[in-house]
């Protein structure tokens, strides 16, 4: 296997292929602006980004990983958990199923609460918010905002109003928690798919004491230190998990487009080269595939 990559990557994108404002194709020139070699466009529970970037390994002089950020749930410490998961197999009859059964209960859950919004402000329309879901065919929440952004009801998509309908602490009035799989589950599906999987930003949902059990159990192949929310501590300690345990390093912009309450261009945050071809390397091992 030949690695080519010369340049830092960004490793944690998203396109409108989940909960991004930004469509797929557009994604390439604006990290090929930035500098960038690499680029892993990575959609919540998707196959969507993974089978555009086996199909475009290289776009604007970017090389495209294939990736996919998969969601469980942290039954013990009773948080979400994302895993990034690089060049799945996208046949993989588990993360099919993994895929399709999280698109049907977050289109439960949207379309349960765009119902009781229409019932809070006349204006709004389920209608209009699925226009939002045309490339993903998910209704996320953040398609719900930018309906209700269009219409003049909210300053930002994520702002007061939508702590108002989805907030966690105190919860939202329209909130309908989508149920996850456990981590465990979503670990046993990467495995089984061969994907390389990086731990995504910690800090986010207070995971540092999963991550440090999941690396001494050697269950996951690197975490993402370098994350735009990561607290100085909790990277620091990856870092030093890292070393430990001899897992990869990796940095990603987690970048959203217009749907981010903090914005954050493609690039903030980067991953080495030298990291880049480990995973590279992995995935060859794993998949018998050139990349």
């Amino acid at each position: 296997m030949e690695v080519s990559i010369s340049m830092p990557g960004d490793l944690h994108n998203h396109s409108t292929c989940s909960d991004g404002s930004v469509p797929i194709h557009r994604l390439p020139l604006m990290a090929a602006r930035a500098g960038l070699d690499t680029m892993a466009i990575s959609d919540h529970d998707t196959l969507l980004s993974v089978n555009y970037c086996y199909e475009h390994p290289v776009q604007d002089g970017v090389h495209l990983l294939p990736a996919a950020e998969l969601t469980g749930y942290d039954h013990e410490h009773r948080h979400r958990v994302h895993l990034l998961c690089y060049y799945p197999d996208p046949e993989n009859r588990e993360l099919r199923e993994h895929c399709d059964i999280l698109r049907q209960r977050r289109n439960e859950c949207g379309l349960q609460s765009a119902k009781e919004i229409e019932a809070l402000y006349p204006q709004f329309r389920t209608e209009q918010a699925l226009e939002y879901a045309k490339d993903s065919g998910v209704l996320f929440k953040s398609g719900i905002m930018e309906a209700l952004h269009q219409l003049g009801l909210c300053d930002a998509v994520y702002g007061r109003l939508y702590s108002y309908l989805f907030g966690w602490e105190p919860r939202g009035v329209v909130l309908h928690q989508v149920k996850y799989p456990s981590v465990q589950e979503v670990l046993a599906t990467a495995k089984a798919a061969g994907a390389v999987v990086v731990f995504a930003h910690p800090t986010v949902y207070k995971s540092m004491p999963l991550v440090r059990q999941l690396a001494k159990e050697g269950m996951i192949d690197g975490i993402e230190v370098e994350h735009p929310r990561n607290s100085p501590e909790d990277k620091a300690e990856c870092a030093a998990l890292c070393k430990q345990y001899g897992l990869i390093h990796t940095g990603g912009t987690d970048f959203h487009g217009a749907n981010h309450k903090v914005p954050h261009p493609v690039g903030t945050c980067t991953t080495e080269e030298d990291q880049i071809a480990r995973i590279l390397e992995l995935a060859h091992q794993r998949r018998g595939i050139d990349v």
